[in-house]
């Protein structure tokens, strides 16, 4: 007996990929990418223009982007190439006709595959090469002890001067759940970058399935189809392979989705949906102390389908996380608190002019979501997404209160990554005519950015 991933569609599915949307995106829709690529356009000579007057922006040169102009062609371009050109050619078909598991498993293993393909064009050692540094988290996996003395004592080696020892970079400014997680790896005997990489790969690439769950839960499979093909094939592949927020980012992608589920459902099935969202979430906010603000989408995506009891049973099991952080000696305020001037007596952030930064991280962000959404933004309120809206729209918010904070300034690329694929759901509003056009846009967007610049993720 043979098992087909296909199969013929209904009647009333047969004109699905030719459903919702406007019957041309506008001249907005261009106008708002053209005006993304020239502040991209402004802000790199912006940048070039204060290095040259003795400010350093320690971005390597590459701004808005982290990391190096190295134009690199051969051979290996041919892969994330044949990989991008069959994902044009077969998102639309596949997300319009496939069953909803294999949809959902299909846009995992795609939006992987795009990732790693894009990776390779540097060698399979570009895979794990960024974890391996000597700022990341898999530098201070030996100082990991017992769970409590740990916990214990994390915030005690956050600031300069600590005693004994000071954590690295990026442990210093996050909770120490990233740290656990990565120490648990090695303690399993899955030591090592590469172990590590592929822990990111998958958790980042299963934010697309979680994302296209949340849209089906607030507006209907259709929408979430037409969703599909943005999530798998977008630059955001070029942060989850490899940075460890790609893990941050499927971690609460899950998180909201169980709780987008839960609202939409009743019973016991719901509410055990609405205290995993809650775990997740919960989780989270021990992976980085930015997705805090994670937990105002949380609120939405509830708020919309009219539901409170979600909110309540998820409120209470991130309550008890958290609770059971600080029995085990570390509470979150503190730690929050300490990394924050952890971050102010960095020498990059002290360097690093605000003004110029706000403006960054808008384009850092253009360029991670890519064209499609950015001019999916501009066509939200004709677009027939209906409740899906409020999702692009609060993430587009809450990158912006993040900006406003004034901790996040550049290596936003990938800091945002948690927020930037809920962005990528305005790309659905685009229409059905047109959607072939936007993601070979998506698709040349990621293959510049992966051959002009040499990115430090």
């Amino acid at each position: 007996m043979t098992v087909s991933l296909r199969r013929r569609p209904l009647p009333s599915e047969r004109s699905r990929d030719d459903a919702g949307g406007p019957g041309r995106s506008g001249p907005g829709a261009i106008g708002a990418v053209a005006g993304a690529a020239l502040l991209v356009a402004g802000v790199a000579g912006w940048g070039a223009w204060l290095t040259a007057r003795g400010v350093d922006l320690h971005l390597s040169g590459g701004q808005p982007l982290t990391g190096r102009l190295d134009v690199r062609l051969g051979p290996a371009l041919l892969l994330p190439v044949v990989v991008g050109v069959g994902l044009i050619a077969a998102g639309p078909v596949a997300a319009a006709r496939w069953r909803w598991p294999v949809l959902l498993a299909w846009t995992w293993a795609a939006g992987a595959g795009w990732a790693v393909s894009l990776a390779l064009v540097d060698g399979v050692g570009a895979l794990g090469a960024p974890l391996a540094t000597r700022w990341e988290y898999l530098h201070d996996v030996d100082r990991v002890a017992a769970v409590p003395e740990f916990l214990g004592t994390f915030t005690d080696h956050v600031l300069g001067g600590s005693p004994g020892f000071q954590w690295v970079t990026h442990v210093s400014g996050h909770p120490p759940g990233a740290l656990l997680v990565f120490a648990g790896l090695d303690r399993l005997g899955l030591s090592g970058p590469g172990w590590a990489a592929a822990l990111c790969v998958a958790a980042g690439a299963s934010a697309a399935p979680a994302v296209l769950v949340t849209v089906r839960s607030l507006a209907g499979a259709d929408v979430a189809r037409r969703v599909a093909p943005f999530v798998v094939l977008a630059p955001t592949a070029l942060w989850i392979a490899t940075s460890a927020d790609a893990l941050f980012c499927g971690v609460t992608s899950w998180g909201i989705a169980a709780l987008a589920s839960s609202a939409a459902g009743r019973g016991r099935a719901a509410d055990v949906r609405a205290a995993a969202g809650g775990l997740a979430l919960g989780a989270a906010l021990f992976l980085s102390y930015g997705l805090v603000l994670i937990g105002v989408l949380a609120v939405v995506v509830v708020a919309v389908r009219r539901r409170v009891r979600p909110l309540l049973v998820g409120g209470a099991v991130v309550v008890a996380v958290v609770a059971s952080f600080a029995a085990l000696g570390f509470w979150w305020w503190d730690g929050f608190l300490t990394a924050a001037d952890r971050v102010r007596e960095g020498s990059a952030w002290i360097d690093r002019p605000t003004g110029y930064f706000v403006a960054v991280n808008l384009a850092a962000v253009a360029v991670c979501v890519g064209p499609a959404a950015v001019g999916g933004l501009t066509v939200l309120a004709r677009g027939g997404l209906a409740r899906a809206s409020a999702l692009p729209l609060t993430a587009g918010a809450l990158v912006l209160a993040a900006t406003a904070s004034g901790l996040a300034k550049g290596e936003v690329e990938r800091i945002f990554l948690p927020f930037a694929v809920w962005l990528l759901v305005a790309a659905g509003a685009l229409p059905a005519p047109e959607r072939r056009r936007w993601l070979a846009a998506q698709a040349v967007v990621a293959l510049a950015v992966q051959l002009g610049w040499m990115l430090k993720w």
